[in-house]
């Protein structure tokens, strides 16, 4: 288990958040990910970089508006959203449009350490008691769950090319920061990649 707060509530988890991501994405084929800022993105880019990524920079709280943009696009893709606690709270209206859109083929894994990690791991909203899973499952996601063992992992990754339902899971990571493994930092070459990817010409 994770630490626990001066409010009593669990900080984090057990879990080693590059083996959770690199488990996320292993045979991943046509799959499409978007990276919230930060770790993250460096989490995706540390499983191997891939035409199919798309990378956050600078755009705090964005990732999961830009997946459900991308799976309403492109139905016939599976979408992730791999992000942390404190990016996705930053965004937290995001996850009540996306309850209202329901795009079946949307999912949104939480790395969740109960930190603010790229500011100096400060105790984040997640770490005060706030339960993401059991927010998206208010708002009637399709499936939800929170993860602390890599069993629970393994069935996120199985569920992710199932495009049947929008669903999202909170994984309980260890509060640390690995080494960083920087993804491509020009946001036009980023793009133009990603849109070749899905078989559009640059702009």
């Amino acid at each position: 288990m994770g630490q626990v707060s001066k409010t009593g509530h669990q900080l984090g988890g057990p879990l080693d958040r590059r083996e959770v991501v690199s488990t996320l994405l292993r045979d991943r084929g046509d799959l499409l990910v978007v990276t919230g800022l930060g770790s993250a993105s460096y989490d995706v880019m540390a499983a191997g970089d891939h035409d199919g990524n798309y990378y956050l920079w600078a755009a705090m709280g964005s990732a999961a508006m830009v997946g459900l943009g991308l799976a309403t696009a492109r139905p016939d893709r599976s979408v992730v959203v791999v992000t942390g606690d404190g990016e996705l709270m930053m965004g937290f209206g995001a996850l009540a449009t996306i309850g209202i859109r329901q795009p079946p083929n949307l999912t949104i894994a939480v790395l969740d350490n109960g930190h603010f990690g790229e500011t100096g791991l400060q105790e984040s909203h997640a770490g005060r008691g706030v339960e993401i899973d059991r927010v998206a499952a208010a708002l009637g996601y399709a499936w939800t769950k929170r993860i602390d063992d890599m069993a629970g992992v393994e069935e996120l990754r199985t569920r992710i090319a199932d495009r049947t339902g929008t669903k999202l899971a909170t994984i309980k990571i260890r509060a640390e920061n690995p080494p960083r493994v920087l993804p491509p930092r020009d946001g036009v070459y980023i793009k133009n990649r990603f849109r070749a990817a899905l078989g559009h010409a640059p702009i």
